[in-house]
């Protein structure tokens, strides 16, 4: 495992250093947010779509950045077709794959990663008025407009409670991740908003990792646990979710890693914590 840990340092390190290079700070953009659903919301009548994990981006009609501000660089053929007004979406290469679209964005010179992402839109963030209005004029532009590298998320009406959960169920079996859900007359503001939910079966977070636990029986001489410690200095074992090379190789000390759970005991640990992946874009 030791020589796991200097190959996943090294790793680390030259995926920091890439992660630099194609970045220019800018002004951050403030967003708005969604809140985790709580199953108590009637949601019927309001507008679901897939959650994608991509990495969080805004076009303010002339140039790409990330969620963060930084200016982002791909190729100029990736942005044919774009709106000359402001979009929020996700840059996504399809399910399962945002540690390779993570490392794509971030570098300088990857326009063959590039082009196998797209733009997927789910606001117009200047639009004004109600969300179903300020959709439909990225639809009205993408009409009439070819952009290979871009497209608006589809929105579903929930009927109900049960459709949710049927399709939230059909989402997971197909490798997603979960589903927004809007509320079509919802104006658009920055921060946390009520009138969107994030709906998924199991919640996510970040920790960074403070130290390797050794395993035993079929992991003895690799990675057993991680230790890992939440913002607020809250610390716990993460034991479970991962691959047998991810045990060869765990993730680095100091290093920041995404982990799912359900809920929290009484003591404020999460329920059933397990290892998601390492975090590659926190720097945008």
């Amino acid at each position: 495992m030791r020589a796991g840990l200097r190959k996943g340092g090294i790793a680390l390190l030259a995926a920091l250093v890439l992660s630099l290079l194609p970045l220019t700070a800018g002004a951050a953009a403030e967003f708005m947010q969604a809140q985790v659903d709580s199953g108590q919301v009637d949601v019927s009548g309001w507008l679901m779509s897939e959650k994608l994990d991509g990495v969080r981006s805004h076009w303010d009609g002339q140039t790409l950045c990330s969620k963060n501000g930084y200016r982002l660089t791909p190729p100029a053929d990736f942005l044919v077709g774009w709106p000359p007004f402001a979009l929020e979406g996700e840059l996504w290469g399809g399910r399962g794959s945002f540690v390779e679209t993570a490392a794509t964005v971030q570098r300088a010179q990857d326009d063959a990663g590039w082009r196998q992402l797209r733009f997927a839109i789910f606001d117009v963030p200047d639009g004004g008025g109600p969300f179903v209005e300020r959709l439909q004029r990225a639809q009205q532009w993408f009409a009439k407009h070819t952009a290979p590298h871009a497209f608006v998320i589809p929105q579903v009406p929930v009927r109900d409670r049960e459709h949710l959960r049927q399709e939230l169920a059909r989402v997971e079996a197909a490798g997603g991740e979960g589903l927004m859900v809007r509320r079509p007359e919802a104006p658009y503001t920055t921060g946390r908003s009520a009138e969107i939910l994030k709906v998924k079966s199991w919640q996510d977070a970040e920790a960074v990792v403070v130290a390797h636990l050794p395993g035993q029986g079929r992991h003895r001489g690799r990675l057993g646990a991680l230790l890992v410690e939440r913002p607020d200095g809250i610390r716990f074992r993460l034991g479970t979710g991962f691959t047998d090379a991810e045990r060869e190789e765990p993730p680095p000390l100091g290093s920041l890693i995404t982990y799912k759970f359900q809920g929290f005991f009484p003591s404020g640990l999460p329920r059933f914590p397990s290892y998601r992946r390492l975090r590659q874009d926190g720097n945008l």
